[in-house]
């Protein structure tokens, strides 16, 4: 099924299956806005209502299974769909609803294995964490772990350039995802991350930016990278412009509440302006 406009031109699609962010920075919000920057028409299924903001998580509310259900069957029978993400999924009946539904989708399928807030807070349980890597997994064309993420999935600690390596290739031959991009966010220097996609280590790195204000910027990221997808673009290209974007989002980011701030989905525009 393709989706056009007027004019007859068709157009990318992509959906994001996720938790929420009244505060705007983070979750399906930073999804969807990600989505809109990058021309990629954007859906969304709402997997938990949270309310948080940029000092932590107040509260989560999980949508029954069976919401979650219907909303993937009204989108995904009447909707092209060329790309999508999964970012929060609490638990693991979620996940197992989610997985059924998504199983028989042929198109580049983004992980963004949400396990913990920026502030701390965790998001998933314990059994959940388990049945996502053993079983979501291997469904992925691209799982975006941070290193406290890529640690759980592997069971091993990550202290070096070189564990960043290996928990990328790991990641990919012992856990079976199609590709691995371990984030270097939690490092010292610049920040720099590491993609492994069955046969090749890429490396993509940028200055890192003294800023506090990162709320949400894993879920951007791999937005960015679904979005791309969703053009068509090859899977290193697509990691390669996600990079920019979000290291442009961080840069211009915004000091907005008490905690850490937002980072700015309009920035590459501003950029772009100012030229």
């Amino acid at each position: 099924m393709t989706f056009t406009n007027q004019s007859g031109k068709s157009i990318a699609c992509s959906l994001t299956i996720a938790g929420t962010d009244p505060s705007g920075g983070a979750g399906i919000q930073a999804d969807l806005k990600t989505f809109q920057e990058l021309k990629s028409y954007g859906m969304s299924v709402l997997t938990s209502v949270v309310a948080q903001n940029t000092t932590g998580v107040q509260g989560v509310h999980h949508l029954p299974v069976e919401m979650i259900e219907q909303q993937l069957e009204s989108v995904l029978s009447d909707m092209p769909v060329h790309a999508f993400k999964t970012g929060m999924i609490a638990n693991t009946d979620m996940m197992k609803v989610i997985s059924k539904k998504i199983s028989s989708l042929d198109v580049p399928y983004v992980m963004d294995p949400v396990m913990v807030a920026t502030s701390g807070d965790p998001l998933i349980s314990e059994n959940a964490r388990d049945f996502l890597r053993d079983n979501l997994l291997p469904l992925t064309a691209l799982v975006t772990p941070n290193i406290p993420e890529a640690e759980f999935i592997t069971g091993e600690k990550i202290e070096t350039v070189d564990d960043m390596k290996q928990a990328a290739v790991q990641i990919v031959e012992q856990f079976n995802a199609g590709a691995a991009l371990v984030k270097g966010g939690h490092m010292e220097g610049d920040a720099v991350d590491f993609l492994y996609d069955g046969s090749e280590l890429h490396t993509f790195s940028a200055k890192r930016i003294d800023t506090t204000n990162t709320h949400g910027t894993g879920c951007t990221y791999s937005a960015a990278i679904t979005a791309y997808l969703s053009h068509g673009a090859p899977l290193q290209q697509a990691v390669k412009q996600a990079k920019q974007f979000v290291t442009a989002a961080i840069q211009h980011s915004y000091k907005l509440g008490s905690g850490n701030g937002p980072t700015n989905h309009w920035a590459t525009r501003e950029e772009k302006v100012k030229q």
